[in-house]
């Protein structure tokens, strides 16, 4: 199999913000799997939804996969500011 070919990205942070999120719903099915990422509303039992990403299963287990190595890789960072 070829390796897959590198996308150059580019981000206007202008337009494309990072939402903080302290609680994520999640829900799937056959199809696929829908993240609502959420913000709690202050010390209250609510929450407002900042985004929702969609995407097919078998990316979710990719993103799952990359997930899961990207903070094995960067644990301890937080902490430390030093890259392991």
């Amino acid at each position: 199999m070829d390796k897959p070919q590198e996308i150059s990205v580019d981000i206007n942070p202008e337009n494309t913000p990072i939402f903080y999120t302290d609680s994520i719903s999640l829900t799937a099915n056959d199809d696929g799997l829908v993240l609502d990422v959420m913000q709690r509303i202050g010390n209250t039992n609510k929450a407002r939804v900042v985004s929702r990403i969609g995407m097919s299963r078998s990316h979710g287990k990719k993103f799952a996969a990359e997930l899961s190595k990207l903070l094995a890789i960067t644990e301890g960072q937080g902490k430390t500011g030093e890259r392991n």
